[in-house]
């Protein structure tokens, strides 16, 4: 029973208008990111955003249906990658309940969460459908560590914990920066605007910090892959 009031809590008039506009941005900012081969995926902003102030329920809905849309309309390789997006939206949900949205240190906290649950579930597929070599940008990763010897599992696993901190972190604090710039009466009519009650400081000082993190998390990324990729050639 309290699985079900759970579910119910999550599914309010502005969840179900929030979803697809969630899904929306998924597909364009994905597509955008797989057009330019770009070593991230920025996939799941939307999925995020609605796990937050939804729930983790409708966080798993909005990923799943959006990598399913994806899919069948555009992409037919974002298919596969639905359980990804789905555990995403759960994760994120229930981070979210458990106060970990309510600061940007703790977001940060949020996203390596995330990227662990992503990159476990992801490896499989990129394994045993893809043969480790997927559609994604981050694939030069892969191909690289193949080159130097190793084996296909350990070459997508490395890969995967080299881009999902970095894309689900940053996934994480934009999607916190853009509720912060919500009004708060509009932030209320979610299911759970509890999850995103700031503890210290203002909300306009919360937002600032997350973006600026996420501006600095760019070419820390790229020295740090560079280095790596130099010390393994």
């Amino acid at each position: 029973m309290k699985i079900i009031e759970s579910i119910k809590k999550d599914f309010n008039t502005m969840t179900l208008v929030l979803i697809p506009v969630a899904i929306a941005i998924n597909i364009v900012i994905g597509q955008i990111v797989v057009l330019l081969k770009l070593p991230v995926f920025l996939d799941s902003i939307g999925t995020v955003l609605v796990a937050v102030i939804c729930g983790p329920w409708a966080g798993a809905l909005t990923g799943t249906l959006s990598n399913i849309i994806w899919g069948l309309i555009i992409d037919p390789n974002a298919l596969p990658w639905f359980p990804v997006a789905m555990f995403i939206g759960f994760v994120a949900g229930w981070c979210a309940v458990l106060g970990l949205f309510k600061t940007w240190w703790k977001v940060i906290i949020t996203g390596f969460i995330v990227a662990l649950t992503a990159a476990t579930v992801s490896t499989p597929i990129a394994v045993y459908l893809y043969g480790g070599i997927t559609a994604s940008g981050s694939s030069f990763i892969t191909a690289f560590l193949l080159q130097t010897g190793r084996d296909v599992v350990s070459a997508v696993l490395s890969t995967n914990f080299l881009v999902e901190p970095l894309d689900k972190i940053a996934t994480c604090l934009l999607a916190f920066a853009i509720i912060e710039g919500l009004p708060l009466r509009y932030l209320a009519r979610f299911p759970r605007p509890e999850n995103v009650e700031i503890e210290t400081g203002n909300r306009r000082t919360q937002l600032i910090a997350a973006v600026v993190v996420v501006i600095l998390l760019i070419p820390i990324w790229v020295f740090f892959l560079s280095r790596l990729l130099a010390s393994a050639d």
